[in-house]
């Protein structure tokens, strides 16, 4: 199946913002503090990694990649004696289904539709190599159709984001290296990527040097012809293998998903509460477009 690996790039834009209101809807965030958990980070770290069970914080770090390892060390596992993963999962997904059903996420025709085809998608998505991907995909599917798609937007960012660093590593990009250079590919703002991933001046700087030294960086942390060479290499290679998730749907029901997902993601982008600059570095101007 011959499709441009671009394909993979506007779905994930669709796809992310449905998944991410886990991180950033009141929904969320209240019922993680309800449960006891310190702060948004405490929360983030317990409902990102629950489906792989209470594992340590070097796994966790070794998974998510481009933490700091004392930050993840914060979280866990002092979160796991606070709720177990089990109450972690449940709440997550109540809470998001919550958020999605309020901004208005409620068309059966498209929610059915979306959560049918991506359903599909990820249950026969490739699981090789992709631990998060896989921890998601062993959970119980939800019964509620708003609750099966926001489960699949899930599913189907952690396999593009597993694929995104196996390719990172490949390339000898290290999960700290690969923030700084994302910034410097203006893919996120330095100063949103330095406090949410915890740098400071002198540790941005030291991984500015390590890339500079590779070329890809000039002194002044700006991209080189290299660095942009490789940026796109990164980003080129992450769409090829999250394309390959789509493979169990034929063009048309591709475009059918595609139709159905962008106007549930207008809701969620236009409620606000899923900001426009994240770490993912999500592309907003496409989503007026509705046709794959």
């Amino acid at each position: 199946m011959s499709r441009a690996p671009s394909i993979a790039r506007r779905l994930f834009d669709r796809l992310e913002p449905v998944h991410a209101v886990t991180y950033f809807a009141p929904e969320a965030r209240a019922a993680l503090d309800d449960l006891g958990y310190r702060g948004f980070w405490m929360g983030y770290f317990a409902a990102r990694s629950a489906p792989l069970g209470p594992v340590s914080p070097e796994v966790v770090t070794a998974v998510f990649y481009n933490f700091a390892p004392a930050r993840v060390a914060k979280a866990l596992p002092a979160a796991w004696e606070i709720a177990a993963p089990a109450t972690v999962l449940q709440i997550r997904q109540e809470s998001a289904t919550a958020a999605l059903r309020r901004y208005g996420c409620t068309d059966p025709d498209r929610v059915a539709t979306a959560a049918s085809l991506l359903s599909r998608a990820a249950r026969q998505a490739p699981m090789e190599g992709r631990p998060l991907f896989a921890a998601n995909l062993a959970l119980a599917w939800p019964q509620d159709p708003l609750s099966q798609l926001w489960h699949a937007t899930t599913l189907m960012r952690e396999h593009r984001g597993d694929g995104h660093v196996a390719v990172l590593a490949a390339l000898g990009i290290s999960g700290r290296q690969s923030n700084v250079l994302h910034a410097a590919a203006d893919r996120v703002p330095r100063e949103m990527i330095m406090r949410s991933r915890d740098y400071d001046e002198q540790q941005w700087q030291h991984h500015v040097g390590e890339l500079a030294d590779r070329g890809l960086l000039d002194s002044s942390g700006t991209l080189t012809a290299a660095g942009a060479q490789l940026k796109a290499e990164i980003e080129e290679r992450t769409d090829r293998l999250a394309l390959a998730a789509f493979d169990a749907l034929d063009d048309t029901e591709l475009d059918a998903l595609f139709a159905a997902l962008t106007p549930l993601t207008r809701l969620v982008v236009a409620a606000g509460d899923v900001p426009a600059a994240t770490p993912m570095g999500l592309d907003r101007g496409d989503l007026d477009n509705d046709r794959l």
